[in-house]
């Protein structure tokens, strides 16, 4: 079976990044203070209390560093893997219409349930191919790569 397309999404955005690290920096602060000889303590947190916020904070920067959406189009099916949440697969006789829009801002990303265009998974951006299945179930998913997903789609004839 030929793989007609691949996409895989990790969060990149610089400004989301710069904001968990430099929270994650917060308690490293208060736990170095007694370095330099000053309050061992931050505020009124004591020094488990930043233990706890250091490790809480890290645990949350690795939990997004793992987070990755995956795309793959071959001729029998579409594939969607949302690590660590789940994985889809969906035969393309189940589908009734496929077409790549620009969905605009559903308030974050991430599963964004509840839409009129039914479940969307996305990284970034606003732009993602619409599915519409035969039960009438939606779900979109997010894309970097518009114009490749549309000619996939398009060469394999299921464009809507």
């Amino acid at each position: 079976m030929h793989q007609s397309f691949r996409e895989k999404q990790r969060f990149t955005q610089w400004w989301m990044w710069g904001l968990l690290i430099g929270i994650t920096l917060i308690p490293l602060y208060g736990l170095a203070k007694p370095l330099f000889g000053q309050d061992a303590r931050l505020s009124n947190l004591s020094n488990v209390g930043l233990i706890v916020f250091l490790l809480s904070m890290l645990l949350l920067l690795a939990f997004m560093a793992s987070i990755q959406l995956t795309t793959e189009i071959d001729e029998q099916t579409i594939s969607i893997k949302f690590f660590p949440f789940f994985n889809k697969s969906l035969p393309w006789g189940d589908v009734q219409s496929a077409q790549v829009i620009d969905y605009g801002f559903v308030g974050g990303w991430g599963i964004r349930m509840g839409t009129k265009y039914g479940t969307i998974y996305n990284i970034r951006g606003q732009k993602g191919l619409a599915i519409e299945l035969k039960n009438g179930k939606k779900l979109c998913i997010g894309t970097q790569r518009e114009a490749e997903l549309t000619a996939v789609i398009e060469k394999l004839g299921l464009l809507s």
